[in-house]
């Protein structure tokens, strides 16, 4: 069915079709729709979850971490100084194997104080271990809370997933998209059982024991295991997911790229306002591409290393500044190229802090900087120096 819905409600639409077993959460702007509106469905009856309102959202995370450990399927939500204050509870989640789901309204970190989108959220936490997937648009933001929940559960995996979406761009701003029937979405999630329960009193387990020199480098080099296992898992659970409801996902998304000499790499909603300038460049005559990063967490180097093959300059467009240095996907799409016989020259583009406003003409600016030659390695877009 094709509804009106904002990002934030959608995501709540998700969740009550799964019906987890807990949400812990605490409200945050701009995530606060999303477990205010499904607090209503809690409270209504049209879903069986135990719904834990904490006192912060370290709180929340560790209600989560407890909830999950004693096999409970758990879900959450936050945004920007949320997530930093949970931040402790992260790497935690990750290490004990928790497949929790949490939904990240990515707003930008303070100081000043700012309720708007950047990624500093969640690039503050990209390396404690969650697999991170990033929405275009609303549909994908519904798509993916569902998608989130088969990925973490997974036997090969059994890793946190955050599930991110722009604030306010696409958490408040209602948009059309296409439902599925809350039968399908339960059969296509499944029943989650933990293999260990800290409720199965027959087969006793603990969590969170002491782990010195002997044996903390191999429980980790598990996370790293884990994390490349996963990228074969969400590929088929985006193929399952196209069998279902005819929508086809994958790793990254390349548009207009088979003949582009100059390219773009971005993240988020910003990658729909790309397409429309690449779309206008090419009725221009120029040969250019945007492709768009769905998954950010396990990194996938192969894929973009094929599709960055045989271009002249491709732009990095980062949504943080990593002060001090780059943004952070920029070094990583770098490192994608090094090993290239003619490797294009890689250019980063820092857009969007705080929510700056990013309109198609400053797009098509990016492009034309690369055509021209007159970019620099380290680039801001739309700032007023």
């Amino acid at each position: 069915m094709r509804i009106g819905i904002n990002g934030d409600s959608a995501i709540a639409l998700a969740w009550k079709q799964i019906d987890p077993d807990v949400c812990a959460a605490y409200p945050i702007t701009p995530q606060t729709i999303i477990v205010e509106r499904f607090s209503d469905f809690v409270a209504d009856g049209e879903v069986e979850t135990e719904y834990v309102t904490t006192e912060s959202e370290h709180s929340a995370m560790t209600v989560c971490i407890g909830a999950a450990a004693a096999g409970a399927r758990s879900v959450t939500a936050t945004a920007s100084a949320g997530m930093a204050y949970m931040w402790e509870m992260l790497g935690i989640a990750s290490g004990l194997r928790l497949p929790i789901t949490m939904a990240v309204a990515n707003r930008t970190l303070s100081a000043p104080l700012n309720i708007h989108c950047d990624h500093s959220d969640v690039m503050s936490v990209r390396d404690t271990g969650w697999i991170l997937l990033f929405a275009e648009n609303v549909q994908e933001a519904y798509d993916n809370a569902i998608m989130a929940m088969r990925i973490a559960e997974h036997p090969d995996v059994r890793l946190p997933v955050m599930h991110n979406l722009d604030g306010f761009i696409l958490t408040h701003a209602i948009e059309r998209m296409m439902t599925i029937d809350s039968h399908d979405v339960k059969d296509f999630v499944g029943e989650y059982k933990s293999d260990h329960s800290l409720l199965d009193i027959k087969n006793p387990v603990t969590y969170g024991v002491m782990d010195l020199q002997d044996y903390f480098f191999e429980h980790k080099y598990q996370l790293v295991e884990a994390m490349e296992a996963s990228k074969a898992v969400i590929e088929q659970v985006f193929k399952d997911f196209a069998a279902m409801s005819g929508r086809s996902y994958e790793m990254l998304e390349c548009y207009r790229c088979d003949d582009a000499e100059y390219v773009t790499v971005v993240m988020g909603s910003t990658a729909g306002t790309m397409k429309e300038a690449v779309d206008q460049l090419r009725e221009e005559g120029h040969k250019v591409g945007a492709i768009k990063l769905r998954v950010y967490r396990p990194f996938p180097w192969d894929k973009i290393s094929a599709a960055l093959e045989g271009k002249k300059t491709v732009a990095v467009m980062d949504r943080h500044i990593s002060l001090g240095s780059t943004g952070p996907m920029f070094a990583e799409v770098c490192s994608t190229v090094i090993d290239q016989d003619n490797p294009p020259d890689v250019v980063n583009f820092v857009y969007g802090l705080g929510g700056r406003d990013v309109p198609v003409s400053d797009l098509k600016e990016v492009y034309m900087s690369m055509i021209e030659e007159r970019c620099k390695k380290l680039n801001f877009l739309g700032v007023r120096i």
